[in-house]
């Protein structure tokens, strides 16, 4: 079978190619080139760089595949960094790995995938992809618990999964490390990125107001009384659970308890003023292909590190939902994802309103 597998140029994308052609598929390497790298300018930073490109390429040659680099420059400023912009100047608080999943990797990729006669597109992600019974696809979590990325995926339909392979599901992350020493990889020590690839220095309000200069607005830091405690230049600097930076002086700690960028307010109040025991979710996808029939048990995790926790969700009309957890969660973010799980599958997901 041809398979075409995304190669970012680190150890994992490199291992789910090389895992592919032991197995005997005809493999061709894609990399993604998200942004204008001419005259030697790097504008973004962690990953996908030339230097990453140019290791994915090392990585083929040695696997025996064939490389092609595509632009998709326009799709990654489009889905991904314009969206990231929208977020934060809306007092959200965005995930971009999670738009570059679904509109990237399993949307865009596909249809190039399917121009090299391709079905298959296959990512270093820790997930799984099942059949159940029923031959509907199921989104399960990675083996390796440390390493899941079930949660970044949560976007991904039936038609995705049915055409997605996850060669390193079932591997813990040691394992693909030690195969990718025996197979001599030329990345197999290289470093993970943990930053988000087009703010590597973690400046996200500067990139912000680089983007978007209107941001700099400032606003009033108040507290759960309305009083004002303070002022601010701009929500963007601020998300849901914040603690330093505030500025302000008080006796008790104080955090981020609510954005408003209507209006430019930002609430603070001690870590108690933090906790929700609900919360609403638009944009909700399914990943049976349609919601559940009613209320259902769940465990449901509100950013990536996050503990899961018992919940009810109840789907509602309009790709929405609502949760309701067993004990109230603290800093639930709006514009991070609310992902439910039931044992190891993902049922779905949404952005947190």
């Amino acid at each position: 079978m041809r398979i075409v597998a995304a190669m970012s140029g680190g150890v994992d994308s490199s291992v789910a190619a090389a895992l592919l052609a032991e197995a005997g598929h005809d493999v061709v390497g894609l990399s993604m080139q998200l942004y204008d790298q001419r005259g030697g300018e790097t504008r973004f930073g962690s990953c996908c760089t030339l230097d990453d490109l140019h290791d994915a390429r090392r990585v083929a040659a040695l696997l025996d595949i064939p490389h092609y680099i595509m632009n998709f420059e326009r799709q990654f400023d489009a889905h991904v960094v314009s969206n990231f912009v929208r977020d934060y100047m809306a007092a959200r608080t965005p995930i971009p790995c999670v738009r570059c999943n679904g509109d990237l990797k399993f949307a865009t990729l596909l249809d190039r995938a399917r121009g090299l006669d391709a079905p298959t597109v296959a990512t270093g992600h820790y997930a799984r992809v099942e059949r159940s019974p029923d031959g509907s696809y199921l989104l399960k979590r990675g083996v390796d618990a440390t390493k899941d990325q079930s949660y970044f995926l949560f976007t991904l339909t039936q038609r995705q999964l049915a055409c997605a392979r996850f060669p390193l599901g079932a591997l813990r992350k040691p394992e693909v490390r030690a195969y990718a020493e025996a197979r001599r990889l030329p990345v197999a020590d290289k470093p993970d990125s943990h930053e988000i690839c087009f703010v590597p220095d973690g400046d996200y309000a500067e990139f912000v107001e680089r983007r978007a200069p209107d941001a700099v607005t400032p606003g009033s830091i108040v507290d759960g009384a309305g009083r004002t405690l303070g002022s601010h230049d701009g929500v963007h600097r601020f998300t849901v659970g914040q603690r330093k930076g505030l500025g302000l002086s008080s006796h008790v700690p104080l955090y981020v308890t609510a954005l408003d960028a209507a209006s430019g307010r930002v609430t603070v109040g001690p870590r108690q003023a933090l906790e929700r025991s609900t919360l609403s979710a638009s944009e909700v996808n399914w990943i049976a292909g349609a919601p559940p029939p009613g209320p259902c048990r769940v465990t449901a995790r509100i950013r990536h590190r996050h503990p899961e926790a018992a919940a009810v969700v109840t789907p509602l009309e309009k790709d929405a939902a609502q949760v309701v957890f067993d004990t109230p969660q603290a800093a639930v973010a709006p514009g991070q994802a609310v992902v439910f799980y039931q044992g190891d599958a993902v049922l779905g997901g949404g952005w947190i309103d």
